[in-house]
């Protein structure tokens, strides 16, 4: 194991705060200091971008096989509001529902969100249920938004991922490969950098098979397929990097050595699979039927 610590690559010397101002005094209550975290800057990030991209899309009708899209700009600013508070809530409410239960108890750490600690699924009902409010408050098309979700959503868990490795949480399992990381938190042995496999994976070639499905295939123009891309791709990266990623020490053993992750992911393929098909059976807009 000592010869696996030398070869590691020490994890770099980051601090979680960018900058910190005050503490703040407001009608005589303490109200502390004001930090600005790159765990936060990183989520800010995501779904700015992922918002601007929404916004580059409601202005291209091209995309969509039609003369206008779906939604508009402004339709896309009131989007992003919802979505925003469901990634929050529903991330870490999902956290705390399936990986923390024992935080329940504890309301003053339970939506500490500053401290890590989101789950993908909670966000992802999160922005469901933030995606139906918006069409019903706005008349979209219910699978025409969701398909422009599904393209902005990879940049989001892009750099979801590279704030989990910032806050040297979710790490992966041991590992004598030149690239293993010795995180803070996790002992002394080399680890998985399975958060960056994570970007990778779900961030970065997620987006490219969207982005390809979108502007060389026209994908827009088949209501829900964006939709099924991005729930089997997020499916299958997911379970492929449960293998190397470290499971939650508050997790019981599963059979069959399943996860977690892995069992949340299943239901994704599924449904992915339908809307695929589902989509692929009907003519693209604009495009009578066979």
């Amino acid at each position: 194991m000592a010869d696996l610590f030398q070869m590691a690559i020490p994890f770099p010397d980051i601090h979680p705060e960018i900058f910190s101002l005050g503490p703040f005094q407001v009608f005589g209550l303490d109200l502390g200091p004001f930090a600005l975290r790159w765990y936060a800057l990183a989520y800010i990030t995501g779904i700015f971008l992922g918002w601007r991209y929404l916004v580059y899309l409601s202005k291209r009708p091209a995309l969509w096989g039609k003369d206008k899209a779906p939604y508009t700009e402004v339709d896309a600013d009131d989007f992003v509001v919802a979505a925003t508070l469901g990634i929050i809530l529903g991330g870490r409410l999902g956290y705390v529902l399936f990986y923390r239960p024992d935080l329940l108890t504890q309301p003053g750490e339970m939506f500490a969100v500053w401290n890590g600690g989101m789950a993908f699924h909670g966000g992802l009902v999160g922005v469901m249920l933030a995606t139906l409010l918006t069409t019903r408050l706005r008349k979209i098309p219910l699978l025409s938004l969701g398909d422009a979700v599904a393209v902005a959503a990879p940049i989001g868990l892009f750099f979801g991922r590279i704030a989990n490795f910032v806050n040297g949480e979710l790490w992966g399992r041991p590992t004598d490969a030149p690239w293993g990381v010795v995180f803070p938190m996790a002992g002394p042995d080399a680890r998985h950098p399975s958060q960056l496999y994570e970007a990778l994976l779900e961030g970065v070639i997620l987006f490219s098979v969207l982005f390809v499905a979108t502007h060389r295939f026209r994908s827009l123009a088949k209501p829900g397929l964006n939709v099924g891309i991005f729930l089997v791709g997020y499916a299958l990266a997911r379970v492929a990097l449960e293998y190397v990623r470290e499971p939650d020490r508050h997790m019981p053993d599963f059979p069959l050595g399943l996860t977690m992750g892995m069992m949340l992911s299943l239901p994704m393929f599924a449904a992915g699979a339908w809307f695929i098909w589902n989509a692929l059976k009907k003519p693209s807009a604009g495009q009578a039927p066979a």
